[in-house]
């Protein structure tokens, strides 16, 4: 089954470029140029304010842990209600959360407690916003153009990311991190209003009946029906979780001992967001029939940094490594947002979402806590080289799941005739699972 279309969205567009889909974007750039360069400042505001490493590693879990408790929650409700409601209602939290935040540093000596508190506050809007919205993206676009509408929006959101740190470094050099935290809180408040203008009137009414936990069981029956949806999921709540280890913490350690500094790690950094915009490129020209097979294979690369950084690899290297690597991410990206979009129902794209980003994003806060005490254990190297390892085992083990393997993309013509007949609940379910 897959998503409803826009109706105000031509079929004779080279991708889908609709009302809704416009807005979106528009509003996922506004906030990226914001957030992106708030994290930095956030971080630097613990450390005008006195705090050290330790106070910062408080900050940023004070964020992820509402994020993780609050996701699936988030995601039934944004199935529940107009998802362009609980959109706006959550850049509302994170206007007034990160303009209190902006207001305590300007005004001078904010307490380690507040700090959390509001970053909390900010991750929570995020738990509730980031189903809402991955949902209403796959409801604005339909057809076999999906596909490259993901990418230019993944392109876009990823150019304004690079764009957003790279202006918040510069504006926090130039003036106090709570000027910063204050153009992230306007940013949220002109997504927001540009969000209120989203149409929802091509998305079904849902069906009155059942609760909140009715809500949360049917998406869990929707997620763990789906083979290729929980193997994929379960293989990147380790890959994310590697990841993050590797680059959060060992990274820049690497890069002080034995780069020369921030600046390298800066380079390689750049490098990747670099090249998640060429994988997003490419994804708006390539169709790969078998969907989670090639997004999965693309998968492998992301041990390389890791494996870069346990040489380590000089900076010139270690661009290149980092470069693939996030060419590779978007290819499997939009590889993974065209089969949730061709598979999953369109009244159940929050939910399923929700579990998505929560097994995505769960095993983060441990690993990165685990992170140093593995690394006096075990040493750097080998720490980094088990996160590599670690990458490759789970990413291949995935590959013995049939579906992930078989799942293609659908034709022109299987959409026509899936719109044309008439199909009972279970036979609509068995065509998903084929593909």
């Amino acid at each position: 089954m897959t998503a409803a279309a826009d109706p105000a969205l031509p079929s004779d567009r080279p991708f889908p470029a609709g009302r809704n889909y416009r807005l979106l974007t528009a509003a996922a750039i506004i906030t990226a140029l914001g957030t992106h360069g708030a994290l930095i400042a956030a971080a630097f505001a613990v450390l005008q304010a006195g705090g050290d490493g330790g106070d910062v590693g408080l900050v940023a879990a004070a964020r992820t842990v509402p994020l993780v408790l609050f996701l699936l929650i988030g995601g039934a409700i944004a199935d529940r209600l107009p998802r362009h409601r609980v959109m706006v209602a959550a850049n509302a939290l994170n206007f007034v959360s990160q303009g209190v935040f902006a207001w305590l540093v300007l005004a001078g000596d904010p307490q380690l407690w507040q700090m959390m508190l509001l970053t909390a506050l900010c991750g929570t809007g995020q738990a509730f916003f980031n189903p809402a919205a991955e949902g209403m993206l796959m409801s604005s676009v339909s057809g076999e153009q999906a596909g490259r509408a993901f990418a230019l929006f993944r392109m876009s959101t990823q150019g304004a990311a690079i764009g957003g740190a790279a202006l918040g470094g510069a504006m926090i050099a130039a003036m106090d991190p709570g000027w910063v935290l204050a153009v992230d809180a306007a940013a949220f408040a002109v997504a927001g209003a540009l969000r209120a203008f989203l149409d929802v009137s091509h998305i079904p009414s849902r069906e009155p009946g059942g609760g909140l936990l009715a809500d949360l069981r049917d998406g869990w029956q929707e997620f763990t029906g789906r083979p290729w949806l929980w193997a994929v999921v379960a293989q990147f709540s380790v890959v994310v979780a590697a990841v993050g280890a590797a680059e959060a913490v060992y990274g820049p350690l690497v890069a002080r001992d034995e780069l020369g500094g921030a600046r390298p790690w800066g380079f390689a950094l750049a490098a990747f967001g670099v090249g998640t915009l060429a994988g997003a490129l490419l994804m708006m020209r390539w169709k790969p029939r078998r969907l989670l097979l090639a997004g999965t294979l693309c998968v492998f690369p992301l041990a390389l940094p890791s494996a870069g950084l346990a040489v380590p690899l000089p900076v010139s290297g270690l661009c290149v490594v980092m470069f693939v690597s996030g060419a590779a991410i978007e290819v499997f990206g939009v590889s993974w947002m065209t089969a949730m979009h061709q598979e999953i129902p369109e009244e159940k794209l929050s939910r399923v979402s929700a579990y998505d980003w929560f097994g995505s994003v769960a095993m983060v806060p441990v690993a990165t806590a685990l992170a140093g005490p593995v690394e006096s254990l075990v040493g750097r190297g080998q720490a980094l080289w088990g996160c590599a390892g670690l990458i490759v085992l789970v990413t291949g083990a995935v590959l013995f799941v049939p579906d992930v393997r078989n799942l293609t993309r659908r034709t022109a013509s299987v959409e026509m005739v899936a719109q044309a007949v008439p199909v009972s609940a279970d036979a609509e379910g068995a065509v998903g699972r084929l593909g």
